[in-house]
């Protein structure tokens, strides 16, 4: 009797006699895009090619392609994309069967058919660990402020390319990342990160010195993007990217986005007293340096969020430019 080899996900493969797949696809663990193996085969092939008289009613058509990752000694899934507009971007990802991108829940614009989603505990980089490791991972996104669920967007199709896009919270830029080209591995702010390929690791860093906890802008802990394939991240404003081979940068601590892993990071004072208080810098700046490469964005959400609560008249802001008699009247015409 021929023994089967099937792959349930990146990490996990399963074994079953040839008498159980009749029952393993009824109970829908093996699917037409599912890569299964057995003695005699030259390589994976998806369920529906490899054992057609067990889908009959399913037409035989040619393989879909591999899913990205599967065979060629990559982590995570290789995908497509395209970024949309200009100041309020949205990223496109094209998947091939099989494939999969996780975003942060919440993001998605819009999604092709055959695009399957589940909301899940964690990135799925890793096995599933168990109770505690369900604790682990919800406390790391409780950290990091985001949601305890990530969502994963899968093609479930046989063949053909399928779209999902995933838009920007608010006006900047989409920043694509591809982790190989970065050692396999970024820090980046807590919120930045929007969505990546699948097998990309989300974690945590926490800052080792306690000023730069305190004062650096992002707290004590920062987001850990590893991996080898691409993830996106969003940021206010315009993006600059900044190449730095063993120089310093001093920045302003909020425009700081994302570094990669040979970065140093660290904060000093903005001058002097009279500086510090009075400059309107803030009173203290991030320092970076090393070999790597920084991101820095032009407006900082909170510095967009001040702007607006300070002139909002519901919060004791008065309007600009609408001193003439005409807005004036239409205030009144309004209510306010």
């Amino acid at each position: 009797m021929k023994t089967w080899h099937y792959i349930i996900s990146e990490s996990q493969r399963e074994t079953a006699p040839e008498t159980a797949l009749a029952s393993l696809i009824a109970g829908g663990v093996l699917r037409v895009e599912t890569l299964v193996w057995s003695d005699g085969m030259a390589t994976w092939l998806p369920a529906r090619q490899a054992l057609p008289q067990l889908f009959a009613a399913t037409p035989v058509g040619g393989p879909p392609p591999l899913p990205g990752g599967v065979g060629t000694g990559r982590r995570s899934h290789e995908i497509d994309f395209e970024i949309h507009g200009d100041d309020l971007q949205l990223v496109e990802i094209e998947l091939d069967p099989g494939e999969t991108i996780i975003a942060e829940a919440g993001g998605m614009c819009f999604m092709e058919e055959e695009i399957e989603f589940e909301s899940k505990m964690g990135d799925g980089s890793a096995p599933a660990g168990g109770f505690f490791g369900a604790l682990k991972s919800i406390g790391t996104r409780v950290l990091t402020g985001e949601s305890i669920f990530m969502t994963h967007f899968t093609h479930r199709g046989s063949r053909g390319k399928r779209k999902v896009a995933f838009a920007a919270p608010y006006p900047g830029k989409v920043i694509p990342i591809n982790l190989a080209e970065m050692g396999g591995e970024i820090l980046c702010e807590k919120d930045a990160f929007l969505c990546a390929a699948m097998g990309t690791s989300v974690g945590i860093a926490f800052n080792r010195k306690l000023g730069t906890g305190f004062f650096g802008g992002e707290g004590f802990i920062l987001q850990r993007l590893r991996g080898d394939g691409l993830a996106f991240l969003h940021a206010g404003g315009t993006i600059v990217r900044r190449d730095l081979r063993g120089e310093t940068l001093r920045v302003d601590t909020g425009c700081l986005v994302a570094m990669s892993s040979g970065i140093e990071y660290d904060i000093q004072r903005a001058g002097n007293l009279k500086s510090m208080f009075f400059g309107g810098e803030g009173m203290f700046l991030a320092t970076l340096r090393g070999h790597g490469t920084v991101w820095l964005q032009s407006l900082p959400f909170s510095r967009l969020a001040d702007r607006i609560i300070a002139h909002a008249p519901s919060s004791g802001g008065r309007a600009t430019g609408e001193g003439s008699v005409l807005g004036g009247l239409g205030r009144m015409l309004d209510g306010e």
